[in-house]
């Protein structure tokens, strides 16, 4: 076979700038870097390569690491680099990423004088660091250009061995010189022009498309191509900057590379609606910074923040080589075991669904909340919690198919662990819930429980569940909340009592509040009407031609130990009388007979009700306020349950 060479003036064409030039160059020197991170990862490898006169570092991808740990590449190996980027990671500094090469000769003696150029940017004092590459700090030493071996000659000779299929590679005397032949790669060519442009400056040339697993914030020019596997929900926030709002999505590539982008204000209202879920699209130019591992669970170190400047274009040909999504299962069994506040995929058989509910947050906002049970072959079953927008798109459908007979698999992909008195599993922005997926997991489950599993016994991990109600409430009759010294504390006490409403008072039932809103929160502070005949909040300063009605519902509820006072405010409210305050105002201003009928019908009924109790001061007297923070109708299956398990507790003590 003939002899190769190495390509002229290979260092300086693709440190300018040239990377579709396909170089035949040596590693002239190959030391591993230790990396923070999983030890599973292993050592990355720096090299310098070298064209026989000049030379630059360069850092292995992690998919080449192999081919250095086997000893596949070592010094004086003779490589192509198939595809590579240029890095600029100082002002006057660059450096070079392979992305992929192909070896030639394994292993050689040091090909000509090769010397550090100026034009190169690298200093021969100064080494370089492979946390200029991927942001994680390393463990090395200088490279210098002692440090470079060179042979004795400068053209030592090496050819391939021809015989069988051995590649052997035998020097050739010294008195019979060979020069080693361009059989692979030609020499070094300009970058071609850009047609139709006329002269461009150096940005103007189209991004090459590189893999997700390689982007890091030393790149300048870049571009990846990945299908949106999640898109989470525009949130709003408020702070010293003003208010403003964000969402982000997540994009998965052919070769398994997963990374978030993220956009703020301006941006959202570009992206959001022409991102969507399941697309392919091509992401170029935006800021890349550490992934804040508490809101983002992907397999990344990097989050791109898009900028006014990056592009999001949608693929028109689907790209099959893009998987739809990504699953790392983890056993129900498994997540008793995970940390609080980790983020798993979890794939089970729907037993249960119930109903949704209506809750306030801490920030004063509503959303709604809808419990699931999740069962799998390990013999354990999970609480699954659903929030907002889930409960009534996925949570409605998995309720009327549970309650028609059939019980569906679901893959959870991101859900976040909790950990409070047993663990359950709740969906988050980015979580996406598949019904009966045409998954391998899937469809093991689904035979497991048609061939016997629906009745296999199984133990929850979420231990104080009960489907009726709140899990791990503290259930309280009337007369314990008084006898047990409830709310003197200085936080209130939160429990649940079983009872029966009796009377409300109807001479004041709400009160006008503020309509003003607040991104999206209501200011619901309390109004009062002007002589011009507007409502004014002293709050707000401004004055409003309509109010809102809220409750401010004053109940008396009982159960078999006695009787106590509470109050209701608007949703717990809606919930006693069925209609909204404004509803049962009017009704009373028209001196309606249905205002009577629908006081009548709230009361005499059972219910669960939540309650926050906490100790007040009214002028100069104190005593214990009770609030209705949740009302729940009884669910005689869910009661019976919970009455059983309290049961069976006491019958385990003796």
């Amino acid at each position: 076979m003939a002899g190769v060479r190495l390509t002229p003036n290979a260092v300086s064409a693709a440190l300018a700038g040239d990377t579709n030039l396909k170089p035949v160059v040596q590693v002239v020197d190959l030391r591993s870097i230790a990396v923070n991170g999983p030890p599973s990862k292993g050592p990355r490898f720096r090299a310098i390569i070298s064209d026989g006169v000049a030379t630059t570092p360069a850092l292995f991808a992690a998919q080449l690491c192999d081919l250095a740990r086997s000893g596949l590449v070592r010094r004086g190996a003779i490589v192509q680099l198939i595809e590579y980027i240029i890095n600029t990671v100082q002002k006057d500094r660059r450096a070079m990423v392979i992305l992929n090469m192909e070896v030639l000769v394994p292993e050689c003696e040091i090909i000509g004088n090769p010397a550090l150029p100026p034009e190169s940017g690298v200093s021969n004092s100064n080494s370089m660091r492979a946390d200029q590459f991927n942001g994680a700090p390393v463990l090395t030493t200088g490279i210098t250009l002692s440090t470079v071996p060179r042979s004795i000659d400068n053209a030592p000779v090496l050819q391939r061995s021809t015989a069988g299929n051995s590649s052997n590679i035998n020097p050739s005397p010294r008195d019979n010189p060979q020069v080693f032949q361009p059989t692979v790669q030609p020499s070094y060519r300009p970058a071609p022009n850009y047609r139709n442009h006329g002269t461009i400056m150096k940005n103007d040339a189209p991004a090459r498309i590189i893999p997700i697993s390689v982007l890091n914030p030393y790149q300048g020019r870049w571009a990846i191509k990945g299908r949106v596997t999640a898109k989470g929900e525009i949130r709003r926030f408020h702070n010293a900057k003003g208010d403003g709002k964000v969402f982000s999505f997540d994009l998965l590539d052919s070769d398994g590379g997963e990374i978030r982008a993220t956009c703020f204000n301006a941006l959202v209202d570009r992206f959001y609606e022409a991102v969507e879920v399941g697309k392919v699209y091509v992401v170029s130019r935006g800021n890349l910074k550490a992934a804040k591992k508490d809101y983002n669970h992907l397999n990344n170190e990097w989050e791109i923040f898009l900028e006014n400047q990056s592009t999001v274009e949608l693929c028109p040909d689907e790209d099959s080589s893009i998987p739809a999504q990504r699953f790392s299962f983890t056993s129900i069994d498994k997540i008793e075991d995970s940390e609080n506040n980790a983020i798993v995929d979890v794939v089970g058989v729907v037993t249960s669904v119930n109903p949704s509910t209506t809750i306030q947050r801490k920030n004063g906002m509503e959303t709604q909340k809808r419990t699931i049970t999740l069962k799998d072959m390990s013999g354990r079953s999970v609480e699954v919690t659903m929030w907002g927008d889930f409960c009534n798109r996925e949570g409605l459908q998995l309720q009327e198919m549970v309650e028609c007979g059939t019980f569906p698999v679901l893959a959870i992909k991101a859900g976040r662990v909790n950990d409070y008195s047993g663990k359950s599993v709740g969906t988050i922005s980015s979580s996406q819930l598949l019904m009966n997926p045409d998954l391998a997991e899937a469809h093991s489950l689904r035979q497991w429980f048609d061939c016997g599993g629906r009745d296999a016994s199984t133990q929850s991990i979420s231990r104080d569940f009960t489907p009726a109600a709140s899990r791990n409430e503290i259930r309280k009759t009337v007369a314990q909340i008084k006898d047990d010294g409830l709310g003197m504390g200085d936080k209130p006490d939160w429990v649940t009592v079983k009872a029966t409403v009796v009377f409300f008072k109807t001479d004041s039932f709400c009160y006008t509040a503020c309509p003003n809103m607040t991104g999206d929160r209501q200011c619901n502070k309390k109004v009062t009407k002007s002589d011009s005949g507007n409502w004014v909040c002293d709050k707000c300063n401004q004055e409003f031609p309509e109010c809102e009605y809220r409750y401010l519902l004053q109940l008396q509820i009982q159960d078999h130990s006695g009787t106590a006072w509470a109050t209701a405010f608007q949703e717990p409210g809606e919930e006693l009388l069925g209609c909204s305050a404004r509803e049962l105002y009017m009704l009373k201003e028209n001196e309606d007979p249905r205002y009577t009928d629908i006081l009548l019908q709230g009361l005499y009924q059972m219910y669960l009700l939540r309650l926050k109790v906490k100790e007040e001061t009214y002028g100069d007297e104190r005593r214990v306020k009770n609030t209705v923070a949740k009302v729940e109708r009884i669910d005689p299956s869910a009661e019976s349950k919970f009455l059983l398990d309290g049961f069976s507790r006491l019958t385990g003590l003796y």
